[in-house]
């Protein structure tokens, strides 16, 4: 049994004297950060020269890989996961941070122990932390360290605990050194206290953007270059990424494929009517809805023809009805009156367990091992012990410890259908045992509340799913398109003929494995490494030589862009910024030629618009009535300099201002003093302390490899 099973089990040992002793001997090494005992291999990526080997990101891979587990979407997060990693020792070794044995110790036996062993000794009924247990476990894995320190376990142990544990330490202490540089000076306050209690009355002229058409207004390529130079830190990417074009044919089901599915089940409709067992029949039809043997309420059963449904006798039939992406038959089982909500309680003896990924049902306990259990509960209950006691004592429910209660639920297919049917179909007080896929309950029904009909319908489902011919046709439509074009010119004359309109997909990058949110798509490309890899293979200009199958769809694309590390070109940063250069002209336009008159009136004269007025605008909300969030207004609206003036044409958000502030006011501070609004500042700073990963990050030299095994 390995290191992690033993962990995810959480044995409780008892406590030992030499518990800590074991710990500072054993994991001194480890958390001092000596080595992992892995050989050399190919590098993978390096960050700020330091080599991440691949065997490592193996190894990192298979440690945190679960049953179910995308290995495209769990290399990428493995792989940042040793980006920050990485980045953060680094910046913890060169501020000389350390994270001792003795401190490890002291942790695991505080109430803030590491995120990994407060979340493994954390009982999930209380929230209480047992730092007794936690000790007690580390004590017993030291032990077991020590006699085979080059155990692969030992590996194990040290990545999934040993190593977060100790980067947890220092990073705290890093991010301790960050919050003690915070600091708001006393004057800082006392203006921000000012102003942030000031408000003023304006009147104001705007003249939109809106005026004038986008169609008169030419923004070159090197205006969008001399742009995206003067403001290198907003445009500069680190990592170079690719752009193509794309025509879709559609490989979705058709209305044939559709009708193939109505006819299929109607041609069912009269075995369904005559079937006994419903539940095998619907099993023998491969239908796509289980069939749940209980009864459900009224006012719980959710179908589009729910009117429909509840005329129906017992053993008529409905349908085919169209249900989603299926095509469904339902058939009325057998109805009842029934309330509409119980409340019971219930010892549990389990003989099967749910796999929480898989959904599967394992034994843990045979049939009559189990109803023996459940009869010595019933006969303590007998005896006269308390219900509470008892559950305590043989439930393997999660309820146990409130005493088994379930309170006040209604019919669903979420419950078994068994313990459901005994709740609602009972009575107050009557007591049952019952078995379900879980094992063998012993309910009591406590309450029960209301009245209203309950059904219990089969529905016999199938899902409408695209035919091979269906998707041959798309297919080979893709395949034709693909054989006739060769430039990028014929790529858009050939699909302006068959009235389809490429697409763009900017922005991909050299390791991703799915290009999302982009037009034509279902919702998005889905995952296709491959394709990918043949983007970053190819030259611009170059088709892909067969179409790429993505969803229900079929792709051909070509290869249009190429941008390196560094400043994009115009063609990538022309969408980015086009708008607000072509708003920085208008602007100018504007304020040379539309802005005449050394007053309001006559400013709004000149535009046909009337002067507006905007009150109790306050400073602190940064939003202006009936204008919105326009800080170069609100800014010059606050500006002693211009109290009582008629401003400078001012450059806003939405159109070119003229504004006249009639006075800046004070108001009631807000609740607390300069100190307390002075700490909440101070707080407020602190709290943005936990993006500084990103920045370091982002400033960090990283040379991603992945590509080159991926």
């Amino acid at each position: 049994m390995s290191v992690i099973q033993k962990i995810q089990q959480r044995q409780k040992w008892v406590f030992g004297a030499i518990a800590l002793a074991l710990i500072l001997f054993i994991v001194q090494d480890r958390l001092m950060g000596k080595g992992s005992g892995f050989g050399p291999s190919s590098t993978i990526g390096k960050i700020n020269g330091e080599t991440i080997d691949n065997a490592d990101f193996r190894n990192e891979q298979e440690l945190y890989k679960q049953p179910g587990t995308d290995e495209d979407v769990l290399a990428s997060q493995v792989w940042q996961n040793m980006v920050s990693t990485t980045v953060m020792n680094q910046e913890i070794a060169k501020l000389g941070l350390s994270y001792t044995p003795k401190e490890f110790g002291d942790d695991i036996a505080s109430n803030n122990p590491p995120t990994w062993f407060r979340n493994t000794f954390t009982d999930q009924q209380t929230g209480a932390y047992n730092a007794q247990q936690a000790t007690s476990y580390i004590s017993q894995v030291s032990q077991q360290l020590r006699k085979n320190p080059g155990n692969p376990q030992a590996q194990q142990f040290q990545l999934a605990v040993l190593d977060p544990a100790a980067l947890e330490g220092t990073s705290k202490k890093y991010e301790s050194l960050i919050a003690g540089a915070v600091y708001i000076p006393k004057w800082m306050a006392d203006k921000t206290a000012a102003d942030n209690s000031s408000i003023t009355n304006m009147s104001y002229v705007n003249v939109p953007y809106s005026n004038i058409p986008d169609s008169t207004i030419n923004v070159s390529d090197d205006e969008v270059n001399a742009f995206v130079k003067k403001h290198p830190n907003q445009f500069e990417q680190k990592e170079e990424t690719r752009q193509i074009a794309y025509v879709v044919f559609d490989a979705s089901p058709s209305a044939q494929d559709t009708l193939n599915v109505e006819n299929d089940l109607t041609s069912f409709k009269n075995e369904f009517r005559d079937a006994k067992d419903v539940k095998s029949f619907l099993e023998e039809k491969g239908s796509t809805l289980p069939y749940y043997d209980g009864f459900i309420s009224k006012s719980q059963i959710h179908q589009p023809v729910n009117d429909s449904l509840f005329k129906l006798q017992p053993g008529q039939l409905y349908g085919p009805y169209k249900d989603g992406g299926s095509y469904v038959v339902a058939k009325m089982v057998d109805e009842k009156v029934l309330p509409d909500s119980a409340e019971v309680r219930h010892i549990l003896v389990m003989t099967h367990q749910q796999d929480q990924q898989s959904g599967q049902f394992q034994r843990i306990r045979e049939d009559s091992t189990a109803r023996k259990r459940l009869d010595s509960a019933i006969a303590e209950l007998k005896s006269g012990a308390s219900f509470d006691s008892v559950c305590k004592k043989y439930s393997d429910d999660g309820s146990k410890n409130t005493g088994g209660v379930i309170p006040m639920f209604a019919t669903s297919p979420q419950m078994a259908p068994e313990f459901s049917d005994f709740s609602f179909t009972g009575k107050v007080g009557e007591t049952k045992v019952v078995q379900t896929v879980f094992g063998y309950h012993y309910i009591e029904i406590l309450k029960q509340k209301g009245s209203e009909p309950a059904y219990k319908i089969a529905y016999l489902g199938k899902a409408v799913t695209v035919s091979q011919e269906t998707d041959a046709a798309a297919e080979n439509a893709a395949a034709r398109f693909a054989g006739s074009v060769h430039t990028l010119k014929e790529f858009y004359d050939e699909a302006a003929k068959l009235k389809k309109t490429p697409f763009t997909a900017a922005g991909i990058k050299e390791n991703d494995y799915t290009i999302n949110n982009n037009p034509g798509m279902q919702s998005n490309f889905g995952k296709n490494r491959q394709f990918i890899k043949w983007v970053y293979s190819s030259d611009i200009g170059d088709i892909s030589p067969q179409p790429v199958r993505f969803t229900q769809k079929y792709i051909v694309a070509i290869v249009t862009g190429d941008n390196k590390p560094g400043l994009p070109n115009a063609q990538t940063a022309r969408p980015l910024i086009e708008a607000k250069l072509k708003n920085d002209k208008k602007a100018k336009i504007i304020m040379d030629t539309k802005i005449k008159g050394n007053t309001l009136e006559a400013v709004a004269q000149a535009n046909n618009t009337t002067v507006a007025q905007a009150d109790s605008v306050a400073f602190q909300a940064q939003y202006i009535p009936n204008i919105g969030q326009e800080l170069a207004v609100l800014g010059a609206a606050f500006n002693k300099q211009l109290e009582g003036k008629v401003s400078p044409p001012i450059q806003g958000q939405s159109g070119v201002y003229v504004i006249k502030s009639s006075g800046i006011a004070g108001v009631a501070p807000a609740q607390g003093g300069v100190n307390e609004q002075r700490t909440a500042a101070e707080n407020a700073l602190k709290a943005q302390e936990q993006s500084y990963m990103q920045y370091l990050i982002k400033a960090a030299d990283v040379k991603d490899y992945r590509s080159k095994f991926y």
